[in-house]
Order: structure tokens, then C-alpha cells, then sequence
């Protein structure tokens, strides 16, 4: 087991973490050792400084899960800089956002993204990842504070556009050691990395795998049957998903002895129901089953640990090591067990509040209720807990409007603007309802007819990426107002049954 140590490093001393021979890296072009590793971004961070950017310039990547991929978060902040990295799902229109609000200095990609781009979305240089591959003069592990900004990680918000989080070197180092501690990974094992890099959920298998000197195989994939296939070719050990992503795995077919071979499951962006518990444990008898739960904002909250999971399949667990989680009243004291209260997400782990946006910083980033620990900044997440006797969580809701979907967290302002903005209809609002597949699926109440809903469908999925195309349109001649003349959220969302 990875022991706990509370003192940070650069986040790009990681390689030094693992054997040098032993392999840190396993994809289409081979392996990578350690050593080998430690090299490659020597020699990126090294073409990266030649560059001429100025410390803290940020770098932006619109990359699948290829090499340079999972280099760039180790390179970057070696050179100085900060790293971006775009969801590769993303359209054009959010890229541009993404790269606008950053102040992106450089963006690494490939010629077939760069197509997709249009006059005036990119204002920067644009670079083919083969070129910062190349490499340069390679550069020593860098000797940043804890406090310096190593990466912003862009993730939706409640007001409409994506918004970034702001992740220091020690915000990322501490969250690879309290995971690969708690989930006990190991040199030997192998990691099968499904989740995209530009989630802190992906972003940490790689770090965490490194953190415990173990194999990391990135893997983009099209069907279940891909990743079936993945973990029996590179003898995985370790598999990450999100609840939809469950879902597909149990309907794939697993021959046993591949089911055999994974010995540790682990979940978050979103809850495990008792079928999907039942279903996993079934199907993969030897593997540890590992519910989680976190927000990009504090890295990761809480986990239940697997001897748990069957007695307490509702829980979220308790605190990972590094996080204090509290359980506060409206009036800032504590709950009590048994009693409804905000979760509350203080110590080392909490981000350093959202890129250039004070205002929303100081919504969700505000000082610690005075009993706790830690003290400093917390994050006040807005989602609604409960504390039993034993100290176990259970989620009970969430505050805000967020609308999340195979394991995405959606803001319905963005659906609502990209449905509104070809005129197909004026009026809009978008809700998430219950869905066993995805968690929740997006509905879309719009003022029409709905003759031009097929236009409408088309031309979003030319704007939006997949996980936030509607699953269903409402049509009505007029929607409700309240009082103050603004749509009737509420109201409508009552007679959706929500």
C-alpha cells in the first residue's frame, strides 16, 4: 500500500515514484518504462521552454488518450506552464470558449481538430502533437511551490458556460497518494483508463497509477466490447467507470476467466443502484468494488470501502485521506446524525477557486465553518448529506440545477442557449430526469409546434457533443411565467414529476 505522506511535490516527480524498468505506460505505440517516462517528459517540458512562453502561460490540449496526451500533464507544469486539457468530445464552439477564457498561449492538437476549427475560434499558435513529441533539451523535475498553479480543468457550471478550476501542484499530488493509498494499488497492477483526461476522474488514474509505481493503459474506445477486449490483452487489474459505463460492461459479454482478472472497480459521477451493485459483484467475483464520490471544485469527497458496499449499498462513505467532509446546518453549525445538511469539503485537496471569475469563487469557495479541522477555504458544494452513527454518508440531493448525465455534469443554461440560438424555437428550459442508463437524461420543454424539430436535432448534433444532446423535446404553444415574469422553472418541473 502507498503510504500516506501529507507533504506535496511537483506533480512532475511522479515518474520517480515507480522502478525505472518497470513499465509506467502502455498504449498503441508500446510501453514506457519509468525511467523512460521520466525521459519523455524531460524532453517534452524541454520543447516546451523553447517556446519562448512566460511562467504560468497556459497549454491547452484537444487531444484523444494518445501519448502526448498523458505527457502534457507532467511536461507542462515542468516548463513552468499550466495545463488545459479540452475534452476530445467537445464541438468547436465550447473548444473556442474553453480556450478564450483560459488565455490559452498554445494549443496541442491534430490536423483533423484543427479542421474542424473556424476563423477566429483560436487566437493562439496551433501545434500538431507529433511536433512537441519531438521533444526538445531535456529539463530537470521542476522545484514549484505546492501552491503553484499546475493545471485548470474546465467542467460545466450552473450559469451556463464551463468554467475552470483552478488545481495546484500540491492539489494533485495529494489527491494521487490518498487515492492509490486507499484503493491499495500496487506495482503489479494495471489500470485500464477509460475516463477522458480532461476530468480530474481520468486525470488522476494516471497520477495514481504512477503515485503507486503501477501500469497505466489508456484506452479510447467505441463499444463494451472494446474494453472486454482491453482488459483481457493488457491483463487489467483495475477498471474505473461511471454508472452508464456499468451498465454497457454488464450487457457485454465477459468471457470468466477476462471477469476473473480485475480485481478492484471503482465508481463516482454518479450513484451505484442496487441492481447495478448486484449485477457487478456477479459478474466480477474477485474484484473489490470501490463507490466514490467527489466534485472537480475539492478533487475527491469521500469513498466506501468495499467490505461496506453490501451492508451499506446507499452510502457514499467516508472521507478519503487529506479531505476533511463536513455535514453543515444552514446556520453553519453541525448536523447532527441522522439530519440533513450541506456537504461541506475542507483541507489540502480544495482547488484554488475558478479561473478569473471571483464572483462564482465566492459562492462555492468560502471560509471553513468555524469547528473544523482544517479551517482556510472550503468548498461549499450545494449537494444535501446525511451522517449516520458510524460516520457513514449518504447522498441526498443536490441544491442547484445541474443536470447530470453518464457520469457529466451539464449545465441546462448551455442546453437552452445551443437549442435557442437557430431560432427554431424562442423559449426553452432543460431538466434532467431519471434515467437507469445514464442517470438522468435531458428533457427539453420548448415554446412551438414542433415542425422544425428535426432541424433543431440535426443541427445540434452538428453543436453539441453527445452527452448533452436532448432525449426528449416538450412542445407547447406558450410556457408558464411566474410573478417576476421569468420562466416558470419550478412549476414546469413539477409537471414533469420532478
Amino acid at each position: 500500500m502507498v503510504p500516506i505522506d501529507p507533504v506535496p511535490h511537483p506533480i512532475d516527480s511522479l515518474p520517480g515514484r515507480g522502478r525505472p524498468g518497470d513499465v509506467a505506460l502502455e498504449d498503441r505505440g508500446g510501453t514506457l518504462t519509468f525511467a523512460e517516462l521520466e525521459g519523455a517528459v524531460a524532453r517534452m517540458a524541454g520543447w516546451l521552454a523553447a517556446r519562448g512562453l512566460a511562467p504560468g502561460d497556459r497549454v491547452a490540449s484537444w487531444l484523444p488518450k494518445s501519448r502526448a496526451a498523458c505527457l502534457l500533464p507532467l511536461a507542462a507544469p515542468r516548463a513552468g506552464l499550466v495545463h488545459v486539457p479540452i475534452n476530445p468530445v467537445l464541438k468547436r464552439a465550447q473548444v473556442a470558449h474553453i480556450l478564450a477564457d483560459s488565455g490559452a498561449a498554445l494549443l496541442v492538437t491534430q490536423p483533423a481538430r484543427v479542421a474542424a476549427l473556424e476563423p477566429g475560434d483560436v487566437a493562439c499558435p496551433i501545434v500538431e502533437e507529433a511536433e512537441v513529441m519531438a521533444g526538445g533539451d531535456p529539463l530537470p523535475p521542476c522545484a514549484a511551490a505546492p501552491d503553484t498553479l499546475a493545471a485548470i480543468l474546465y467542467t460545466s457550471g450552473s450559469t451556463g458556460r464551463p468554467k475552470g478550476v483552478m488545481l495546484s501542484h500540491a492539489n494533485l499530488w495529494l489527491g494521487a497518494i490518498s487515492v492509490a493509498h486507499y484503493l491499495r494499488l500496487a506495482p503489479e497492477d494495471s489500470v485500464l483508463g477509460v475516463l477522458p483526461l480532461s476530468f480530474d476522474y481520468g486525470q488522476n488514474q494516471l497520477f495514481s497509477t504512477w503515485a503507486a509505481g503501477a501500469r497505466v493503459v489508456p484506452l479510447d474506445y467505441l463499444t463494451a466490447r472494446d474494453v472486454v477486449k482491453a482488459v483481457a490483452r493488457h491483463d487489467v487489474t483495475t477498471l474505473a467507470g461511471v454508472p452508464p459505463l456499468w451498465v454497457q460492461l454488464l450487457e457485454a459479454e465477459w468471457p470468466a476467466e477476462t471477469a476473473a482478472r480485475l480485481r478492484r472497480l471503482t465508481n463516482s459521477g454518479g450513484a451505484l443502484t442496487p441492481r447495478l451493485v448486484k449485477g457487478l459483484r456477479e459478474r466480477f467475483p474477485r474484484a473489490d468494488l470501490y463507490p466514490m464520490y467527489g466534485l472537480t471544485e475539492a478533487f475527491r469527497s469521500t469513498y466506501l470501502d468495499p467490505a461496506l458496499v453490501d451492508a451499506h449499498p446507499d452510502s457514499i462513505g467516508r472521507a478519503i485521506p487529506f479531505a476533511e467532509v463536513m455535514v453543515v446546518r444552514p446556520d453553519g453549525s453541525r448536523a447532527d446524525a441522522g439530519e440533513t445538511g450541506e456537504l461541506v469539503h475542507a483541507g489540502p485537496l480544495v482547488a484554488q477557486g475558478y479561473w478569473r471569475d471571483a464572483e462564482r469563487t465566492a459562492l462555492r469557495f468560502r471560509p471553513a465553518p468555524d469547528w473544523s479541522a482544517s479551517g482556510g477555504t472550503a468548498v461549499w458544494s450545494g449537494d444535501s448529506v446525511t451522517v449516520d452513527a458510524d460516520g457513514l454518508l449518504r447522498f441526498v440531493g443536490r441544491d442547484d440545477e445541474m443536470i447530470k448525465s453518464a457520469g457529466n455534469r451539464i449545465s441546462p443554461t448551455e442546453i437552452e442557449e445551443a437549442v435557442m440560438a437557430g431560432g427554431e424555437t424562442g423559449e426553452a428550459v432543460a431538466f434532467g430526469v431519471p434515467d437507469e442508463r445514464l442517470g438522468q437524461a435531458i428533457v427539453v420543454v420548448a415554446r412551438g409546434d414542433g415542425s422544425r424539430e428535426q432541424a433543431l436535432r440535426d443541427r445540434l448534433r452538428r453543436d453539441l457533443p453527445s452527452f448533452m444532446q436532448p432525449a426528449r423535446f416538450i412542445w407547447r404553444p406558450e410556457l408558464p411565467r411566474n410573478a417576476n415574469g421569468k420562466l416558470d422553472r419550478t412549476g414546469l418541473k413539477g409537471e414533469l414529476g420532478q
